[in-house]
């Protein structure tokens, strides 16, 4: 499959339209399509749409956008003009789970002992909607956080939803891959005035922690997503560089695994965990004007920039 990408971006008149994504340019996904394939109707609600039903439009739709994606870089072939507008994220998903310490260096790192992994299974947390941002944008510092930090993940799209998934069979349930910054207020991770010591919702929800995009890459235009590398710098330098192959709980195995506790849907995704590099393990937190740039071969970066909160 010719690699492409679904982007959202805001056209001129303030509209969200759906993007196609070709050698790191976006076009207007309805334009490119009118020459390849005329007869195709984008989903209302763009990407999102297409996931609701994803089951009978994904065959359709794919081959259309590949032949659009094909047709845009054949030698000799009239080029349609790149968009300007600002990438939005891709989708909003409904649900956001979170797979925790799900790299043994990683877990080293935040002083987390794990039990054998033939004892234990993933660690899934939920991560709000409203903290999803898109790249470009701001990440706002809560006044009441000293430890701000980042975490590179593989972002998994479900497109076939389903309950008790073999690990066999998950990859068939799978829509494609984004890339999604697990911002963390660490000192906010942690509770004293409850008997439970962390509260992961306070520390990994607030408003714009979850800088999500640039685009969405479907499954088929990507190989081997265990073998994607995934790094991360700050203000130009290197944080975190690992490949998912690191895993301790495979995308497979995590997707059984949660099938097993929830019947998935379309559009559900899944932050399958960040590698070694944190600022934690490093003693360094973020700052307002730091700059980070989370990045994963074969599917794109996400730029955002920290600010301070304005306010109570």
């Amino acid at each position: 499959m010719h690699w492409f990408g679904i982007a959202s971006y805001e056209s001129a008149d303030r509209g969200q339209r759906m993007g196609l994504v070709v050698d790191g340019k976006v076009y207007d996904a309805q334009a490119a399509l009118a020459a390849a394939a005329p007869d195709i109707r984008l989903p209302a609600g763009g990407l999102g749409g297409l996931l609701a039903d994803w089951s009978a439009l994904q065959g359709p739709v794919l081959a259309a956008f590949e032949a659009a994606a094909a047709a845009l870089v054949r030698p000799g072939q009239a080029a349609l003009q790149p968009c300007t507008g600002a990438l939005s994220v891709p989708y909003q998903p409904a649900r956001i789970f979170a797979t925790a310490s799900n790299f043994y260096e990683h877990a080293a790192e935040m002083g987390t002992k794990l039990a054998a992994r033939s004892e234990s299974s993933p660690y899934i947390f939920m991560k709000a909607e409203s903290s999803v941002t898109p790249t470009g944008s701001a990440v706002v510092m809560p006044p009441n956080t000293e430890r701000l930090d980042w975490e590179v993940e593989l972002a998994v799209v479900i497109g076939q939803g389903g309950r008790h998934i073999p690990v066999e069979r998950a990859h068939e349930h799978i829509a494609g891959y984004t890339v999604i910054n697990d911002i963390s207020a660490r000192d906010l991770n942690r509770r004293s005035d409850y008997p439970f010591s962390h509260d992961w919702f306070r520390g990994k929800s607030f408003d714009t922690f979850a800088p999500l995009g640039p685009w969405f890459v479907p499954r088929d235009c990507i190989g081997d997503p265990q073998k994607l590398r995934m790094r991360l710098t700050v203000n130009g330098q290197t944080m975190q560089d690992a490949t998912a192959e690191d895993m301790i709980f495979n995308i497979a195995e995590q997707i059984a695994y949660l099938s097993s506790i929830v019947t998935l849907r379309g559009g559900d995704l899944i932050a399958t965990g960040t590698p070694t590099g944190v600022g934690m393990g490093r003693g360094v937190y973020l700052k307002p004007g730091d700059v980070m740039v989370a990045s994963i071969e074969q599917i794109g970066a996400i730029e955002n920039h920290v600010i301070a909160q304005a306010g109570p």
